[in-house]
């Protein structure tokens, strides 16, 4: 089922992101060009329009209409192709009919399924420092990626146990700030044994030590019940580990991630340095079974993010939703 207040992502959105990226030379975003930035626009500038929209033809030409009026005055603007309207009108006809049937009011069913005891998950869609408030701006995407967007867009109380996952080490995609990078042949292994790419554009992902001031911060952002780590055996074969347990510039100590860009990009990393564990880890279950070192890193991790309960696992998180064993441990925490 699909909100029936949902915006739709159109051509016309897709034909923006990429004027505007193109536009912005050597200082692109990185967006993946699928239209979500400027269908967020939209929706915030009261032009989007909406699923429910398309139940009603005249409602719908006349959103049509205050669509068009936007996007067509920036194409001409930039000397840009006009959009008629019979386009967008036979683009959404081509759909109307699928989309409509997943039409439903989400929120009040996600809140009789509440009152009627059922657990449910929601799985966000990126980090939090991609978040438009919090994140790494304006290398962000264009919502909020904290675990309360959540309980915003679904429309259920704040009454909820929030879990967190996270790689043992960081990677990020596309453009900005990444303090822990290692543009060298230990990103390069991060990357060949992680198979580091990005899920919707394939791009390959940056990747660095774990940063422990970032995890921190999302922690209390989002306001984490509990940790899961994944892809621990990704690290299984190196020799040397570090953490990043804080930031320096310009002669200043940081905890946090400062929200200034220029500040962001010229962080220098403070690392702490643990012997690796060289052992196959993956498949292991238990902490009994796991060699020392690692559960010394584990221990350190969970010090330094102020966090006492972490589950850990080998996997990606895609694994561990498909995975009965863990979906059997998610219940038994939201119960």
């Amino acid at each position: 089922m699909v909100s029936e207040s949902c915006p739709l992502t159109l051509s016309v959105h897709k034909d923006k992101e990429k004027l505007f990226e193109d536009l912005n030379g050597n200082h692109k975003i990185g967006t993946t060009n699928k239209g979500i930035g400027p269908c967020y626009e939209d929706k915030v500038g009261r032009r989007a329009i909406r699923l429910c929209d398309l139940e009603n033809a005249d409602e719908l030409n006349k959103r049509v209409d205050t669509l068009l009026n936007y996007h067509n005055a920036i194409r001409q603007g930039l000397n840009y192709q006009m959009v008629k309207k019979e386009e967008i009108l036979k683009e959404i006809q081509g759909i109307l009919k699928k989309i409509l049937s997943y039409k439903k009011p989400v929120w009040r069913i996600l809140n009789d399924f509440v009152k009627e005891g059922k657990k449910i998950i929601f799985e966000g869609a990126q980090g939090t420092f991609l978040d438009i408030d919090h994140g790494t701006y304006p290398f962000v995407t264009s919502s909020n990626t904290v675990a309360s967007q959540a309980i915003t867009g679904s429309g259920l109380s704040s009454n909820a146990y929030i879990i967190g996952v996270v790689k043992a080490y960081t990677t990020r995609v596309g453009n900005g700030p990444f303090p822990t990078e290692q543009k060298n042949e230990i990103g390069d292994s991060l990357f060949t044994i992680g198979k580091e790419l990005g899920t919707v554009s394939n791009r390959r992902r940056r990747c660095g030590w774990f940063d422990a001031v970032l995890v921190r911060q999302a922690v209390q952002l989002s306001g984490v019940s509990s940790i899961v780590l994944t892809k621990l055996n990704v690290l299984d074969s190196f020799d040397t580990i570090k953490i990043c347990t804080s930031y320096k510039y310009s002669g200043k100590m940081y905890d946090y991630l400062p929200a200034s860009h220029s500040i962001q990009e010229e962080l220098e990393p403070i690392y702490e340095e643990f012997s690796g564990w060289k052992e196959n880890t993956q498949g292991k279950s238990s902490i009994e079974a796991l060699p020392i070192n690692l559960i010394k890193y584990i221990d350190k991790l969970e010090k330094l993010i102020r966090f006492l309960k972490t589950y850990f696992n080998f996997y990606p998180i895609k694994k561990i939703l498909a995975s009965l064993k863990m979906l059997s441990l998610l219940y038994k925490i939201l119960l």
